[in-house]
């Protein structure tokens, strides 16, 4: 079960980094919309489980990144905005962060930094030089080096999410998918991850397609 009370004052501290001196509003109602919305009960993979674990590697992989609290509000907003059903989950969960953040005393450009990479999300992608993206995306990619009885725990809970679209769909997009990953020069761009996770990973994705193939 996810310590609330600890998600809140990951956010607030990440809040009052991002916002600097000067302050703003009380984090905490900014925090329990974002903990309902991850809450939400369509969500089977994007879960508190989900958000904890992307916030808990931007916390080992936060030297890389040029901010590191903004890249850790575009953790608590990237999927802040899910329907399974709905292919704009990225764009509409980026508007959010573009008008929820100013509210909550973030600069229009951090603001907008933070919307940047909750869009980089859609396609893992970041350039060369996007140190933040990269810390973000490598972050949200992370489960894909987990250890097998991980891994499969994901692959099911993903499944679930999408429980209501047919077996052979299901088999077909889900390999589009994972094909697209692999076809990714590299899937993780920061040093630690190129090291720690990338042959795992590499692994992992070949493995599950060579399930849903057969």
């Amino acid at each position: 079960m996810a310590d609330l009370d600890a998600l809140r004052a990951r956010f607030a501290h990440a809040l009052e980094g991002a916002r600097g001196p000067g302050g703003g509003p009380d984090p905490a109602p900014y925090a329990d919309n974002l903990l309902a919305r991850w809450q939400e009960p369509q969500r089977r993979y994007h879960t508190l489980a989900h958000l904890t674990a992307v916030l808990d590697h931007i916390d080992v992989l936060e030297k890389y990144a040029d901010d590191p609290d903004v890249v850790r509000l575009a953790a608590w907003f990237h999927d802040a905005v899910y329907l399974p059903d709905r292919s704009e989950n990225e764009e509409r969960s980026a508007r959010l962060a573009e008008r929820a953040l100013p509210e909550a005393g973030v600069s229009e450009a951090k603001a907008a930094e933070v919307a940047r990479l909750v869009r980089l999300t859609a396609g893992h992608a970041p350039a060369d030089d996007d140190r933040n993206g990269q810390v973000l995306c490598d972050a949200d990619l992370a489960i894909l080096a987990s250890p097998p009885s991980s891994y499969a725990v994901y692959t099911a809970a993903v499944r679930e999410e999408y429980g209501f679209v047919p077996s052979g769909a299901f088999r077909a997009g889900r390999a589009a998918v994972l094909r697209e990953l692999l076809a990714l020069p590299r899937l993780f761009r920061t040093p630690y991850g190129a090291e720690r996770w990338e042959a795992t990973a590499r692994y992992n994705i070949t493995s599950e397609l060579e399930i849903l193939s057969s």
